[in-house]
């Protein structure tokens, strides 16, 4: 089974991703990439130990829109991709099948911060997925993300070629947990020039 992974953090950026699919049974590079927007807010809580701040998360029931990178790639990457976020190995048996996500639209397979699978509806036919944490918006502390991770986020975005710096700046800027401590110009700013 063929999925769309819909990054929303990031993997969107495509020299990251190759670093996670590096780790992957399957290593083969996705065979397209595109620009996608999902119902749902993307907000940041938690405590990244890669980047410091707070994490990205989608909450697909949010109200607003979530910018993202969609990556063809196989299932079995999708999945091994899910292993990787949450420190296991691929291949391991995550319990996660691909098939009830889609059918069900959420499937939680951990209660862990990237354990819950959603299914954001089809591209070409194709499932579009993603995976985030079990937790809505509303119930966890949000928490500011770093600079090195917006300036990632934010060239992920970009690499893309579907918005405006501006545009990027604005929605990073204005998603909860960011909201408040980034401004537009702060995020502006982090843009090579």
């Amino acid at each position: 089974m063929d999925v769309w992974y819909a990054a929303y953090g990031s993997n969107m950026h495509l020299e990251r991703l190759g670093r996670y699919l590096a780790g992957c049974r399957d290593r083969t590079p996705p065979r397209e990439s595109r620009a996608v927007e999902l119902g749902g807010v993307l907000y940041f809580a938690t405590e990244s130990a890669v980047w410091g701040g707070g994490r990205g998360f989608y909450d697909p029931d949010g109200e607003g829109r979530t910018l993202g990178r969609a990556h063809l790639i196989s299932g079995g990457q999708f999945s091994d991709i899910a292993a990787l976020e949450m420190y296991r190995e691929p291949g391991l048996g995550t319990g996660l099948d691909l098939d009830e996500a889609v059918a069900r639209g959420r499937l939680a397979f951990g209660p862990g911060r990237y354990e819950t699978v959603v299914c954001a509806g089809e591209v070409d036919g194709v499932p579009l997925l993603t995976f985030t944490a079990p937790w809505a918006v509303a119930d966890v502390e949000l928490r500011a993300p770093s600079e090195p991770y917006l300036r990632h986020l934010a060239a992920g975005l970009r690499e893309s070629g579907a918005w405006s710096d501006q545009e990027i700046a604005r929605y990073l800027a204005g998603s909860p947990g960011a909201a408040g401590t980034w401004t537009e110009a702060d995020v502006l700013s982090l843009f090579p020039s």
